[in-house]
């Protein structure tokens, strides 16, 4: 894939956001929010059985965090939480699929971490 593709991908996710809505009596609910670019979401999971059935998110952001959080999303529906648990900023960054400078890491991670402690609540 080249370069132009790569950024189609995230301009997609961008513009189309999956599982972007208000999750009703979730499992989890978490605020996130990157103070040095003003990124703010709200992480919602519904996990039953140790499985996520349901990971949805609302807020806003840059191109980077919302895409990354819609492909996050997608990607731990149906998922153990003891396997999502695992995943790692590379994970993330292989979902977006461009690399990230250390200016925008912290947009790409904003969800992943909301995710990380989120899952940990739930020891």
């Amino acid at each position: 894939m080249n370069e132009d593709l790569y950024k189609q991908h995230i301009l997609d996710h961008n513009s189309a956001p999956r599982n972007k809505e208000v999750l009703e009596n979730p499992t989890i609910e978490l605020p996130t929010k990157n103070p040095s670019c003003g990124d703010s979401y709200i992480l919602y999971l519904n996990v039953k059985g140790g499985c996520i059935e349901k990971a949805t998110f609302t807020g806003i952001g840059c191109a980077i965090s919302q895409a990354a959080a819609s492909l996050l999303t997608e990607k731990v529906k149906g998922m153990t939480v003891e396997h999502a648990k695992k995943l790692t900023k590379e994970d993330v960054y292989d979902l977006l699929k461009v690399d990230i400078s250390s200016g925008r890491e912290k947009c790409a991670l904003l969800l992943f971490n909301g995710l990380q402690e989120a899952l940990g609540s739930l020891e």
